[in-house]
Formats: structure tokens, C-alpha cells, sequence
């Protein structure tokens, strides 16, 4: 059999994985589909990347956070910072898949803007929870970060790189303690009529602050509606789809669609079922940094699939 076909193949099945250790993602977007590859494949991947491109994910740095789990997650979202400032390959940008702050307020997003601003690299963001919590409910949010990005609704809107499409989606507007997200009839209209016009053979880059998939419907670890936005790029022979929120990496594939969420910059979660509820997870603290990183997305053209690289602020 063709490697071509075994690959289809393998995608077509449903494969799940979790990873519970480390920190950020090296993503290799080849020929649109992703690829993870360990820290130690940074070089492989920036040689993959010659003929395609680079892009990062960070995730809830949470600035304001002030309990034991990070009682700095300034410093920790600073050392991620200058982590990116060292990649051997400059990325052409950074996704922030949500919780930039812990309160909304405006020194939060003051200070996480002056240390992301120090990767020198245009960032796009999408909301988490915590920066909707201001008394105007995203408002704030919306006039530092959905403006330049001409934001439909609650801050959603897509944008098209390299042959790459990307959507940001929100799915944390009018979300309840412990529920579920959800993205909403507008929303899902919204995002219907963005895809209508594309190629089935385009890459689509799906990133929201909540996960597309149920990781653990008690904890609200998961979105009410996704599996209709997820019907809405079926067609398509490419998919990945970025998220943060639960503050480790987990992974699943299913045929074109790779999901993966990313781990924060501030603290650790438990892994689902490992403690009672979700919350700010302390470990020793010569071990924080080993839990918390970056992701790395490459996009490369005419190959096989997009790689991603999860790597720790400081190695285990």
C-alpha cells in the first residue's frame, strides 16, 4: 500500500492521545494537516518549515493570578516570551487562545501586552472567561484586541495566511461556573457564511479559548454546539483546531481533524478524574516551569501533515 494511502487511512480512524507533561507546541503545518513532533524535532521541523511557514500558540497567561499554584505568572509569561525570542526560525506570527488576564482588568491587559509586545510578532487573540469578567463584559477586550482584527459579535472573525485559513471563535460569551461553552446561532451563521467561498482543498485553522471537543463535560471542559461548527468544516481535507483553557496538552485526531490544546504560562490544571474539580494546580515549585511552554505550529505545502512542537520553559 502507498504511504499516501496508509496516511489517509490512519486518519480516517479515530486516534486519541494525551500528554500530560512539558510545555508549548512546535506545530508543522505540512501540505495543510498536522504533524507533533517532540522538542528534539525543533530542527527537523525548521527544515520542513523552508518551503512553508511558522506560527506559535501561547495560552492562558492569566496576569493578575496572585495564589500559590504561580504567585508570578508575569515572570513565567516573560520567560515563555524570550523562549519564542530564541526559536531558531522567526515565526510569521503567535496565536493567544484566551485568559490573557485573570480579571479583565486594565493593568492585566497593560502588563500581558508589553510582554507579549517583546516578541516583536503580530498576535491574534480570542477571549477566555476571565478576560470577560469586567463589569462592561468584554468590552474592554473587544477595544484593545477586536478592532484591528474588525471582530464580528463577541470578538469572532477569520483571517487567511499562506493559503492557510484561520477562524477565531468564541465560545466563553455568557458562560456559567462549570458549564459547557457554546459559540451560538450567530456565531454559527457567522462561520457558515466565512466558509462558503473556500476551496475544500484549503488548510483551515480552527482556535478558540474552550475545547471543540468534550474532554470532561463535569468540569465544562468541552462546547455545546462544536459538533456543528465541526459539520461545517467536514468537507474539508485539513482541519486543526487550537485550544487552551484546560492548561495541559491533550491531542485527538479524528480523519482530517487534529485537535490539540495547549498548556498555560501561568499554572498547571489536574488532568480529568486526578482530583475533585478543575482549579489552579500547585506543584514544587522547581517543577512549575516543567508543566508550563509555548506551541509551535509549521505549515508547509505539499507534503504530509502539519507538525506540532510542545516544548517547556524549563526541561523535566
Amino acid at each position: 500500500m502507498a504511504q499516501s494511502e496508509q496516511d489517509s487511512i490512519d486518519r480516517r480512524g479515530a486516534l486519541e492521545c494525551m500528554i500530560w507533561a512539558g510545555t508549548g507546541v512546535l506545530w508543522t503545518m505540512v501540505g495543510g494537516v498536522p504533524r507533533s513532533s517532540s522538542l528534539l524535532g525543533i530542527s527537523e521541523a525548521n527544515a520542513q518549515a523552508a518551503s512553508g511557514f511558522t506560527f506559535l500558540q501561547i495560552s492562558d497567561s492569566h496576569i493578575g493570578f496572585k495564589a500559590p499554584a504561580n504567585p508570578n505568572p508575569m515572570a513565567t509569561l516573560e520567560e515563555a516570551i524570550a523562549k519564542v525570542g530564541a526559536l531558531p526560525q522567526k515565526p510569521a506570527f503567535m496565536l493567544h487562545t484566551g485568559d490573557i488576564t485573570h480579571l479583565s482588568k486594565p493593568d492585566e491587559f497593560d502588563n500581558a501586552d508589553q510582554a507579549i509586545g517583546k516578541a516583536r510578532l503580530d498576535t491574534f487573540y480570542v477571549p477566555g472567561e476571565h478576560d470577560i469578567v469586567d463589569p462592561d463584559l468584554g468590552k474592554a477586550y473587544l477595544e484593545r484586541y477586536g478592532k484591528r482584527v474588525q471582530a464580528k459579535g463577541t470578538g469572532w472573525y477569520s483571517f487567511d495566511k499562506n493559503g492557510v485559513h484561520f477562524v477565531g471563535l468564541v465560545n466563553v460569551a455568557n458562560l456559567k461556573a462549570g458549564g459547557m461553552g457554546a459559540l451560538g446561532a450567530e456565531q454559527l451563521a457567522w462561520l457558515a457564511d466565512d466558509l462558503k467561498g473556500k476551496s475544500a482543498s484549503t488548510p483551515i485553522v480552527l482556535f478558540a479559548h474552550i475545547p471543540l471537543w468534550t474532554v470532561a463535560e463535569n468540569w465544562g471542559w468541552g462546547t455545546d454546539d462544536a459538533a456543528q461548527a465541526l459539520g461545517l468544516v467536514k468537507r474539508f481535507g485539513s482541519v486543526t483546531v487550537l485550544n487552551g483553557h484546560i492548561h495541559q496538552i491533550m491531542q485527538k485526531v479524528e480523519g482530517a481533524v487534529t485537535f490539540h490544546t495547549a498548556r498555560s504560562t501561568a499554572f498547571p490544571q489536574p488532568a480529568p478524574g486526578s482530583a475533585p474539580s478543575p482549579g489552579p494546580m500547585r506543584v514544587p515549585d522547581d517543577k512549575l516551569r516543567t508543566v508550563l511552554g509555548i506551541t509551535t505550529v509549521e505549515v508547509k505545502r505539499g507534503t504530509q501533515p502539519l507538525a506540532i512542537t510542545d516544548s517547556e520553559l524549563v526541561k523535566a
